[in-house]
């Protein structure tokens, strides 16, 4: 069952990747390296008050979906009610998730799809290298040792 709501949570967290870009990479223009972005604010695609205000929504819509997908995972779905578990579950998927973002979705996803290319941007490398996900992945990996201690907390004081 955990191998199910892992995929699932996964999915959850591609489809938000995916509305929250629409139809167009520059949409998630706060993605990209600070030479992509500089060189669309050069061409005139966007404006970087555009992308601020996409990137806080975004950010705001996709951890508040993603927290709460999570606690319901955790309380809901496998009726976990004590802090112990509960940690160690919410661990277990913000971790999964973290690896699957710089693995599924940054290099598979992001370097073998020709929709992450934005016109007038080819000559500039956009996908991260392996030393820049490892490092960022690493880091995350201890960020969420913290996290799964909030989103516990949330899951075992509803009732």
């Amino acid at each position: 069952m955990i191998i199910l709501q892992l995929a699932l949570y996964c999915a959850l967290f591609t489809l938000m990747v995916k509305a929250g870009v629409g139809n167009s990479a520059l949409n998630g223009l706060y993605f990209y390296p600070e030479p992509v972005r500089e060189r669309v604010y050069e061409l005139g695609l966007t404006e970087r008050e555009t992308v601020a205000k996409k990137r806080k929504r975004f950010m705001t819509a996709f951890f508040a979906v993603m927290a709460a997908a999570l606690v319901l995972i955790i309380r809901v779905w496998n009726g976990i009610g004590s802090f112990r578990p509960a940690y160690l579950q919410a661990l277990l998927f913000l971790e999964v998730m973290n690896w699957y973002d710089g693995i599924v979705i940054d290099r598979l996803w992001v370097g073998h799809s020709r929709f992450w290319v934005i016109p007038g941007t080819e000559d500039i490398p956009f996908v991260k290298p392996w030393p820049r996900i490892l490092r960022e992945r690493g880091i995350l990996t201890v960020v969420w040792v913290a996290g799964a201690a909030v989103i516990a907390g949330i899951a075992v004081m509803l009732r």
